[in-house]
């Protein structure tokens, strides 16, 4: 708004006003008959003129509350001002709190006991500042008649005056905090705002008592929410302090604020402010914020990046290209040294430009206020699909359907074999080996991602860049160390034969991303089966009558085009509606299960408290359908008879969080713990105040064992 231009106007006499207000006020009462002893409510209606407001009890940057100042006769007391939640009003520069259009404020009156029956005028002179493009103060006299009786009697008002009271600002229990995050300099410092609100909201926001001595402003920075679950979302947001005079303050009182649906609510809070961090322990929850946890040092984060990105090469996940780099060294073995090397730098960098991609993702879901995390694209439906389509097209080349590159024949093997081997082919490898690698975590590798998730921009380019030059390390020593190459056989016909068996695993990578798509759209999957049988004709028309054939090519790409077209509308867009998942989903391995000998329940931070308040020790398992690594552990390390035996023996409660669709409150689980990722296995002793036992990524059934052994003691 402008700046405040007082601009006088008559004082109102009985009601009337010798100036035109553009708010006009109005006194109505909850009862039309109340008896001694008794708090009717009172209201002061205003309603303002389109684009005209009036001011909250804290006005903000400019502007001024509305006051009313009470005629009652004896006998009949007023007590405070009870103020419907506000609105933020623009310009933001010089933002204000208050009310458009209409607002009610309401006021408790209570009646003595000793008045005698009969009618009484209640009477109050309301005062207030009314802006729009200048503001003006303006006041009106209200008024209304209460009869004194033997009972109270509701009015015709009383269901406005109830309507609201449910806008004023409720007291609330929730745990919540305040605490300055950097220490005194100068006369502005940033204050944080945190807690649990139970009730699932959004945009929470802190609007301030008016003080002398402080000013907390409007603005509100960095805001971050994790859905918990069961109605419970964990917030935190910066709020900037500038002190007038004294000391910086010891408690602030306010409003915080919250979206609910399409509408806006609010609960008075008074919070002390304290110089550091208290963590509080709510339903089993423990907000934990990075600057509370261990410092780690950068070269070591990046160590482990690289160690992480090593040991990625020898996971299940990227099985299938690893079969394909073997089969590209093959074929260059014989080659120029100088060729060697150029292939092997390559497909390092197209390793590293699809890991700066992901590093890039991670920064715009940051940036938009979201939570990132490890393999969060297997979280989208429409990823999956496209991914499982690629990836069946390089299973139907290698088996020979197609081939990408066109020219020459598979008869001469080791000429043939190099030409595909080529640039494109090499950076290609790189980039499906980095979208192959993204759903499993391996040791090293979940504490370097999860430290860069909580770093700046730079530093998670840094840490992913350095993850990328783990998993491309292998493949470039090889291709500088020619003589390594020695002891590859020679190639020949065989490498034909080789090529057609490592199609295997790459089809295999298909069924377990086609396994994966079950988890978003259930039954209607079979469409996408539909869809990759379609891709798969269209690949053996192309390759057999197009790029093979010797006549009517028109033809048969005409009906690759057909086909493509038609197969993609209807199996895709029409049965499979593939960017429309569906809104439930059976749950991931393990819970999924049913031959498995554990009792597997879903988790939340609220079964996980009341469990140990019972006295059971409690494992949790959080997976995902699209982490190998996780069904990996599940299968030889948890479901297995001895650790079955041993959950039943110390009577423990067993959880599965099922990752698959990234829902927020198992990302703030995840978060809380350091981990970009799933999997992760934790173990809780009995006792409620014990910490969790954090279970390495690779598993072992000793290590499971071992753990659940120490929680039963």
């Amino acid at each position: 708004m402008p700046d405040v231009q007082a601009q006088t106007a008559l004082p109102s006499l009985g009601g009337s006003s010798l100036t035109a207000h553009h708010t006009q006020a109005k006194l109505i009462l909850s009862a039309d008959t109340a008896k001694t002893g008794d708090t009717i409510w009172a209201g002061v209606d205003m309603k303002m003129e389109p684009g005209w407001h009036t001011y909250w009890k804290n006005p903000g940057a400019a502007g001024l509350p509305t006051k009313i100042e009470w005629q009652l006769p004896p006998g009949v007391t007023a007590g405070e001002i009870q103020w419907p939640l506000p609105e933020k009003l623009p310009p933001i520069e010089v933002t204000t709190y208050g009310y458009e259009n209409e607002v009610m404020l309401l006021v408790p009156l209570t009646v003595a006991t000793n008045l005698p029956a009969g009618p009484i005028d209640l009477k109050a002179i309301v005062s207030w500042l009314e802006c729009k493009d200048v503001c003006i103060p303006a006041s009106q006299t209200v008024e209304a008649t209460l009869n004194i009786g033997s009972e109270t009697k509701t009015s015709a008002d009383a269901a406005t005056i109830e309507s609201w009271k449910s806008k004023i600002p409720k007291p609330t229990n929730w745990s919540l905090q305040a605490f300055w995050n950097e220490s005194e300099n100068g006369d502005t410092r940033s204050l944080v705002i945190e807690g649990i609100a139970h009730i699932a909201g959004t945009d929470f926001d802190f609007f301030p008592n008016a003080s002398d001595q402080f000013e907390i402003q409007a603005a509100t920075k960095e805001i971050t929410e994790e859905n918990l679950g069961s109605n419970a979302v964990v917030f935190s947001f910066f709020k900037f302090v500038k002190k007038y005079s004294g000391e910086w303050p010891k408690e602030i009182g306010g409003v915080i604020v919250m979206d609910v649906g399409a509408n806006k609510i609010g609960f008075e809070v008074k919070l002390p402010v304290s110089e550091k961090i208290d963590v509080h322990d709510v339903n089993g929850y423990q907000p934990v914020e990075p600057s509370a946890l261990p410092a780690q040092p950068l070269w070591q984060m990046l160590l482990y990046a690289f160690i992480g990105g090593l040991i990625l090469n020898i996971m299940p996940c990227v099985l299938p290209v690893i079969a394909l780099k073997i089969l590209g060294f093959v074929s260059e073995a014989r080659s120029e040294p100088r060729r060697v090397r150029n292939l092997g730098l390559i497909y390092a960098l197209g390793v590293l430009a699809s890991f700066l991609a992901l590093a890039a993702f991670v920064i715009g879901v940051k940036a938009a206020g979201h939570h990132a995390g490890w393999g969060m694209q297997f979280g989208s439906p429409v990823f999956i699909v496209c991914l499982t389509t690629l990836v069946t097209l390089v299973a139907l080349n290698l088996f020979g359907v197609f081939e990408v590159t066109l020219g020459g024949r598979a008869s001469n093997a080791a000429g043939e074999l190099a030409s595909k081997h080529g640039a494109p082919g090499a950076f290609f490898n790189g980039a499906l080996a980095t979208a192959l690698a993204t759903p499993c975590t391996a040791p090293f590798l979940g504490v370097a991602l999860g430290f860069a998730f909580a770093q700046s921009a730079s530093l998670i380019v840094l840490v992913f860049l350095t993850v990328g030059l783990g998993l491309a390390a292998p493949y470039v020593l090889l291709s500088w160390n020619p003589a390594w190459l020695k002891f590859l056989p020679k190639p020949g016909a065989w490498m034909e034969k080789f090529k057609i068996a490592m199609g295997f695993p790459m089809l295999l990578a298909a069924v377990w991303l086609y396994d994966i798509s079950t988890a978003f759209y259930g039954d209607r999957s079979w469409w996408l089966g539909v869809f990759l049988v379609i891709i798969a004709l269209v690949a053996w028309i192309f390759g057999e009558f197009v790029q093979r054939g010797r006549s009517r090519k028109t033809i048969a790409a005409i009906v690759v085009l057909i086909l493509l077209i038609g197969g993609y509308a209807f199996a895709l867009e029409k049965e499979l509606n593939w960017r429309a998942p569906i809104s439930e989903m059976s749950p991931a391995s393990p819970a999924n299960n049913p031959s498995g000998g554990i009792d597997w329940q879903p988790w939340s931070a609220e079964t996980v408290a009341r469990a140990r308040a019972e006295g059971h020790p409690v494992i949790v398992d959080f997976t995902a359908r699209w982490c190998v690594t996780c069904r990996v552990n599940t299968l030889l390390a948890i479901e297995v008879p001895a650790v079955e035996k041993k959950l039943k023996a110390i009577n423990a409660v067993a959880l599965v969080a099922d990752y698959t669709r990234r829902p927020d409150d198992i990302t703030a689980e995840l978060d809380r713990y350091n981990n970009a990722g799933v999997p992760l296995v934790l173990v809780f002793s009995k006792e409620p105040d014990a910490p969790a036992i954090v279970l390495p990524q690779i598993l072992t059934p000793g290590i499971v064992l071992d753990a659940l052994d120490r929680a039963a003691r």
